[in-house]
C-alpha cells in the first residue's frame, strides 16, 4: 500500500473517530460542511506533513537517539567543519577542569573571578586550545561586567558567531574559528568605533605578551 493509501485511510478513519460516524457503510451518513471544512484542513496539514518527513529523510536526516544535548559535544566534532579537532579525551589532557568546561562545554565562569577581566598588558590574547590570535590589548576595555571585555577582534575571520538560544534568551555566541572553542558573547552595547561587546570567558584565552 502506497504512502498516501495510508494516510487516506487515517483520514477516514481519523475523521469517523472524531464524529462518530460509524465504520458499517449501512449506516454512514454524508458529512454536512462543517465537516468537510474541518476534513480539508485535517487532510492539508497531513499531506504537508508526509512532505516534510520526505524531504528530511532525503536530506540525510536522522533523529538523535543518543538523548544528548547538542551542547554536550565538542563544538569541533558536533559541526566538522574546524581546522583544530580533537577528542574529548585530548581536550581534557591539554586543558584545565575549568578551561574544559568552558571552551568545551558552553560553560561560563563567574564574574570578575577570571585572570584577565582586570588585566592590563600589552599584547595578543590567544584560544587557550589552539593558539589563534583573538583579540588585542588595545581594543580591551572595562566594561564593568567582570569579564575580560573587547571592542573588535584582531580579525573578524578569526572569530564566529551563531545564535544561542540556551538559558531562555537569545543570545549570539562567540567562537573560535578555528577549533570551535566557546569563548564567550558579543552584544551591541560595547564602545566606539563598533558598538560591540564582545564578553569573553578568561578561561577560554592565553595571553601573549608584546612590547609596546
Amino acid at each position: 500500500m502506497s504512502i498516501w493509501a495510508l494516510l487516506k485511510a487515517h483520514q477516514i478513519a481519523a475523521y469517523r473517530s472524531k464524529f462518530g460516524i460509524s465504520t458499517s457503510r449501512r449506516d454512514f451518513r454524508p458529512p454536512d460542511r462543517y465537516h468537510v471544512k474541518v476534513m480539508r484542513r485535517y487532510k492539508t496539514l497531513l499531506a504537508g506533513a508526509a512532505v516534510s518527513a520526505a524531504a528530511l529523510v532525503a536530506a540525510g536526516c536522522k533523529p538523535d537517539a543518543s538523548g544528548d544535548s547538542p551542547h554536550s559535544k565538542s563544538s569541533a566534532v558536533q559541526h566538522g567543519r574546524y581546522e583544530v579537532v580533537k577528542s574529548d579525551e585530548e581536550w581534557r589532557e591539554q586543558l584545565t577542569p575549568e578551561q574544559y568546561e568552558v571552551t568545551r562545554k558552553k560553560g561560563t565562569e563567574r564574574a570578575f573571578t577570571g585572570k584577565y577581566h582586570d588585566h592590563k598588558g600589552q599584547g595578543v590574547y590567544k584560544c587557550v586550545c589552539c593558539g589563534e590570535p583573538l583579540f588585542h590589548s588595545d581594543t580591551k576595555y572595562d566594561s564593568g561586567s567582570g569579564w575580560p571585555s573587547f571592542y573588535k577582534p584582531i580579525d573578524e575571520q578569526h572569530v564566529e558567531t551563531e545564535m544561542d538560544r540556551t538559558l531562555g534568551m537569545i543570545r549570539t555566541e562567540a567562537l573560535c574559528h578555528k577549533c570551535g572553542a566557546h569563548l564567550g558573547h558579543v552584544f551591541d552595547d560595547g564602545p566606539a568605533p563598533t558598538g560591540l561587546r564582545y564578553c569573553i570567558n578568561s578561561a577560554s584565552l592565553d595571553f601573549e605578551k608584546k612590547d609596546p
